[in-house]
């Protein structure tokens, strides 16, 4: 699998000047774009077209100061449309804008070229199992939230503050498949998985009945799913289990990731701080994966 993204970052280098293409990305890193987008994002900390957008300009940046070209040529030549687009997204991740970056020589930002290598720890494991489920139905009540990647995320806080004690015990009834209980629901995530990007957030349960008036279903078709465990203090140790499932799990295993909602089920230990979690994430078996 390292292979393949190491390939895949090369030929991103080769068409930086280029419109470039993520279903061939996808391709030749012999899996969906669903999945290679998740999977860069989590070993690379940035969405995928951060890093293309970065390492445009970097190269973009090295011509400006060599000033061989026309600043409205280097515009055209890395995708943008008009001197000024360009301007802009110069100043924004340099600081300074090309005239001025051309006129004075200072200093640009640079993003490297980034190639995956693996680190062999070998102390630690990941608990995990493999489920094939039927369809199932989340119910509960939804809202829309902004993806946090590291500490605590406000408007979840704030959205299960406002759900009433009896509100939640009529959901607890409702629970007759696994995970039982009232669980987090996570769906229709960016492809980015930028920070900031809004996601739908359910309080709810795995059901066969019916959604209550004042209440949302999500259907769930069958499918696969890999169930991962943890404990540890929260927020941190769930956000590190999801973290490690991208850049430990999946590279060492024939799945890939598919379209489909996250569930997260946790209990709190007394005190507060501490949890023990269990996270489902759809799944399907990567038959291009040479293991």
């Amino acid at each position: 699998m390292l292979d393949r993204l190491n390939q895949t970052m090369e030929h991103i280098e080769d068409h930086l000047d280029q419109v470039v293409d993520v279903a061939e990305l996808a391709r030749r890193a012999a899996t969906s774009e669903y999945h290679l987008r998740r999977m860069f994002s989590a070993l690379a900390g940035m969405p995928l077209s951060e890093y293309i957008r970065r390492r445009r300009l970097t190269v973009a940046g090295a011509a400006v100061l060599a000033g061989r070209e026309s600043l409205l040529d280097i515009a055209v030549r890395y995708g943008y449309g008009s001197g000024e687009a360009f301007a802009r997204a110069f100043r924004a991740m340099h600081g300074v804008g090309p005239g001025e970056a051309r006129r004075t020589g200072t200093a640009l930002v640079s993003q490297a070229r980034l190639t995956f290598r693996l680190t062999v720890e070998g102390s630690s494991s990941m608990r995990y199992r493999v489920e094939n489920r039927t369809a199932f139905t989340v119910v509960g009540l939804k809202t829309r939230v902004p993806l946090v990647h590291r500490g605590p995320n406000q408007a979840i806080i704030d959205f299960v503050r406002g759900i009433g004690t009896e509100t939640r015990e009529r959901l607890e009834k409702l629970s007759d498949q696994e995970p039982r209980g009232v669980v987090a629901v996570c769906d229709d995530l960016d492809p980015s998985r930028a920070e900031g990007t809004e996601l739908d957030y359910y309080q709810g349960v795995i059901t066969s009945a019916a959604a209550p008036e004042g209440m949302t279903a999500l259907p769930v078709p069958a499918g696969t799913w890999a169930v991962f465990t943890t404990s540890g203090p929260v927020p941190g140790a769930i956000q590190e289990l999801w973290r490690d499932v991208f850049t430990e799990w999946f590279p060492s295993n024939p799945y890939r990731s598919r379209p489909g909602p996250e569930i997260l089920r946790t209990r709190m230990a007394p005190g507060g701080a501490e949890a023990d979690a269990e996270l489902w994430l759809p799944v399907e078996r990567d038959t291009a994966a040479k293991r």
